[in-house]
């Protein structure tokens, strides 16, 4: 194969996140955003080691495992993947990557594990409890648009008044801010020129009790009374209630959602959820899985990998120290901490931190301990051993240097929770050089129809072994 050549072939399967694997004469061509059955053109844009990739061009004939799109705006908007296929499709698709990825770098561990496959989302659709969507065009200079990015696009924006997977509520509440900023002649904020008012509207929901948080967010370069917005969305028939209705002021040049200044224009800026009979804050920033069910089904498995601590002290108390290493707000600290005598968890960002603080308190735990920092440096100041180790890093994975500081402690089990499974592979041939070996695996679904997957990883450690990195 050769750059530029266009190609036609079958997918036979797609490889993690979204990459459609086409076997062809000359090798294999990875083509992105196709579907397993589907036959594509495709034109190469690279070559490498008899490997190439191919942009899509054309969807020759449809999978037999298609069916007509529940979403208006599959195809269009560059959120949902799978949503054409049944959901049993899907998931069989997801468990095929992990065990793939897995089976790759364990089945060399010269021990027995075992992969319990995937964990389906107890909801299907409507399951999201947080959406950012985006204000633009869909065509440069068309009409005011809010949603998602468009499919391979970083500026154009498709409106998603039609999304499965949010609630009416959010579809409502977008709608009516679309419509009332169009009429109103505000303009978004232009990711080129840097110029302009509007940039996101963020909505959050909380699964348990219907309270809602409405964020609008935008530059400083206007002055805009906001009044009549608010009165708009107060005057939507919702199946939920408002918690909050604020505005977020952002001068970052960079396409982020975040906050130099907050106001709230009504109610708080802050709800309760619940997971597992404990209870959370969640702002309009904070760190809290998107899936609140989803997260339940997560977080019970996490629970059960762990199971009994071991012994504990004369007084029947438990003595165990729990390290929870990227704790984000503390939802897994709190959930083991009954079962522990001190849980310590570190997060670098001091806003998750601090709501980590905060839920413990709410929910009565006095033995956590929550530290701002980056792990890498913060291990070095904390003063306990380990009993257990909760590894829950971002998508990048452990920092080298912090995985050498984890293995250093040479504790028996760690438990390692990952949202993106190529950086858990690559950290896992780090901890079979250093002596581990993973007893046990399994994949749950926390983002139905995207390619998003959680993997839960318990790893143990035969006595007597070292380690070396």
């Amino acid at each position: 194969m050769k750059k530029g050549q266009i190609i036609e072939g079958t997918v036979e399967r797609i490889d993690f996140p979204n990459k459609g694997i086409v076997s062809m004469q000359d090798g294999i061509c990875v083509v992105k955003n196709a579907l397993p059955g589907q036959k594509v053109k495709a034109c190469v844009n690279r070559v490498r080691k008899g490997k190439a990739e191919g942009r899509l061009l054309e969807i020759a004939e449809s999978s037999c495992l298609e069916r007509e799109s529940p979403c208006p705006h599959f195809g269009l908007c560059g959120g949902c993947v799978y949503i054409s296929l049944p959901y049993e499709e899907q998931l069989g698709i997801k468990e095929g990557q992990i065990r793939r990825l897995l089976e790759g770098v364990l089945d060399g561990q010269g021990a027995p594990w075992h992969f319990e496959g995937i964990k389906a989302s107890p909801a299907r659709y409507e399951y999201r409890n947080k959406m950012e969507f985006s204000f633009g065009d869909e065509v440069k200079d068309g009409p005011l648009a809010l949603g998602m990015h468009k499919r391979g696009s970083f500026y154009d924006i498709v409106t998603v008044d039609g999304c499965r997977i949010v609630d009416e509520d959010y579809r409502a509440i977008l709608a009516c801010t679309r419509q009332y900023f169009e009429r109103e002649h505000i303009p978004f904020f232009h990711r080129l020129r840097h110029t302009g008012y509007l940039r996101h509207l963020l909505v959050r929901k909380a699964a348990k009790t219907g309270e809602i948080l409405v964020a609008l967010v935008t530059t400083s370069q206007q002055e805009q009374d906001l009044s009549s917005w608010q009165q708009a969305l107060l005057s939507l028939k919702l199946k939920g209630r408002y918690a909050g209705i604020l505005h977020v002021i952002n001068d970052s040049i960079a396409d982020v959602v975040q906050s130099d200044r907050t106001e709230i224009l009504y109610g708080q800026d802050s709800f309760i959820e619940e997971l597992l009979g404990l209870k959370f804050k969640v702002s309009a920033f904070s760190f809290f899985q998107t899936n609140s069910l989803g997260a339940e089904v997560l977080y019970e498995t996490a629970r059960q990998y762990i199971g009994d601590l071991g012994t504990a002290q004369a007084d029947g108390k438990p003595d165990k120290v729990v390290f929870d290493l990227y704790s984000g707000t503390g939802t897994i600290a709190q959930l083991v901490a009954p079962a522990a005598g001190k849980v310590i968890g570190v997060e670098i960002v001091e806003e998750a931190v601090e709501a980590a603080r905060e839920n413990a308190r709410l929910n009565g735990l006095t033995n956590c301990e929550f530290i701002a920092g980056d792990v890498l440096r913060v291990l070095d100041t904390i003063d306990e051993k380990p009993d257990l180790i909760i590894l829950d890093p971002p998508r990048d994975g452990v920092h080298p240097k912090a995985l050498k500081k984890i293995l250093d402690y040479g504790i028996g089990r760690m438990l390692y929770i990952s949202c993106k499974p190529t950086s858990l592979v690559r950290d896992l041939e780090v901890f079979l050089a250093n002596g581990y070996v993973v007893e046990r695996a399994v994949a749950v679904d926390q983002f139905p129809w995207t390619s998003g997957i959680e993997t839960v990883c318990l790893l143990g450690k035969p006595a007597g072994e070292g380690h070396e990195i």
